[in-house]
């Protein structure tokens, strides 16, 4: 089950479960599609992986399966993939 990350990575922008510019990679890394697109060249810094739009969780589901509150955060910002 995706842990729904609470902000972007990079630059610690509030990213909300149902926040429709959230990106993620497939370990989860989690950025909004601003980073991903102007800092990032569509990879990620972590694992040089491509990104997806994080899925939404119906409000039922996220209920029962609740979004993370721990946030990570590089507080220099991202590199930009090579």
């Amino acid at each position: 089950m995706l842990l729904l990350k609470p902000g972007c990575e990079c630059c610690d922008k509030d990213l909300p479960p149902d926040a429709n510019d959230a990106m993620i990679c497939t370990f989860e890394c989690t950025f909004c599609r601003d980073c991903v697109e102007t800092r990032l060249n569509g990879r990620c810094p972590n694992c040089s992986g491509n990104f997806s739009p994080r899925p939404i969780r119906p409000a039922a589901m996220l209920k029962k399966y609740p979004a993370i509150t721990e946030r990570t955060f590089k507080p220099g910002g991202c590199e930009r993939a090579a």
